[in-house]
């Protein structure tokens, strides 16, 4: 997004708990793992864990799982969860606000090592935040009831089109939507729930999100729209150890074909 749209997964030798849920109030779930591995020597905000930060729910990326012993699920999770395991690490996962973990705030204030959420790399937050290289290429899209006469983004002069704050897809509807009332959300939760009640016509945001949305019949994606956007996880300005650890163990998963078993389960399309 000016985002978000900027890896079964293989058997992970960890376990998960969920500690709280909701993102107002962290929520932290561990795996095991040794901190004898390369990343004993990294530098992370507890020793011996890697804590990532995450907006939740932004399915299929992150998501709550009630029926998992780990209470999450999601491509962002099973990539974070491989690289703690290869890196000799605990993994700690916190549901944090999207807002704070684009802009910076979260990763200075020392609450997590990486952002793990879906989040488009740009110019403008490299300013502010140390990528890693992509790990997933997305597109922008446009989400409408399944009844809706709106067949493109030409048509959403004088309508309400919701998007989540600080994304890409916020950036997009706010350049393109022409004659649109484009309204912040703080998640896409709220957002599906606006579209549901009727108090916003479209939702323009990522596009593996709003197929989602998408798959519960009511609603249907009328365009996408191709911006070259690409997600990486990302660090505090400067740890480029941590960085250059996860883009080795990145690379690792995408030649001994660990991404592809990750990517498969969450996108294939046969």
């Amino acid at each position: 997004m000016i985002k978000r749209t900027m890896l079964g997964a293989t058997a992970v030798a960890a376990t998960l708990m969920l500690a709280a849920c909701g993102s107002s109030t962290n929520n932290a779930t561990d795996n095991a793992g040794s901190s004898t591995g390369a990343g004993a020597n990294l530098d992370l905000v507890s020793s011996g864990t890697l804590t990532v930060c995450s907006d939740v729910p932004y399915a299929p990326f992150e998501d709550f799982d009630k029926t998992s012993a780990s209470g999450f699920k999601g491509f962002d999770i099973d990539i974070d969860s491989q690289l703690a395991t290869d890196l000799g690490l605990k993994l700690k996962v916190l549901d944090e606000d999207f807002d704070g973990l684009q802009s910076g705030l979260t990763l200075n204030a020392g609450t997590c090592d990486l952002v793990s959420s879906a989040l488009t790399i740009t110019d403008d937050r490299a300013k502010h935040l140390s990528f890693t290289d992509g790990y997933y290429d997305s597109e922008q899209s446009l989400l409408v009831p399944a009844d809706s006469s709106i067949a493109s983004i030409a048509d959403l002069a004088g309508k309400k089109v919701g998007v989540q704050k600080g994304t890409t897809g916020k950036a997009y509807a706010t350049e393109h939507a022409k004659g649109a009332q484009v309204i912040d959300f703080p998640s896409d939760a709220e957002m599906f729930l606006a579209i549901k009640a009727g108090q916003v016509d479209a939702l323009l945001q990522d596009l593996p999100v709003n197929i989602e949305h998408q798959k519960t019949g009511d609603f249907k994606v009328v365009e996408k729209y191709s911006t070259g956007e690409s997600y990486g996880l990302a660090a505090k300005l400067g740890n480029d150890k941590l960085v250059q650890a996860v883009n080795q163990d990145l690379a690792k998963m995408k030649s001994d074909g660990t991404y592809k078993k990750i990517y498969d389960k969450y996108f294939a399309t046969s």
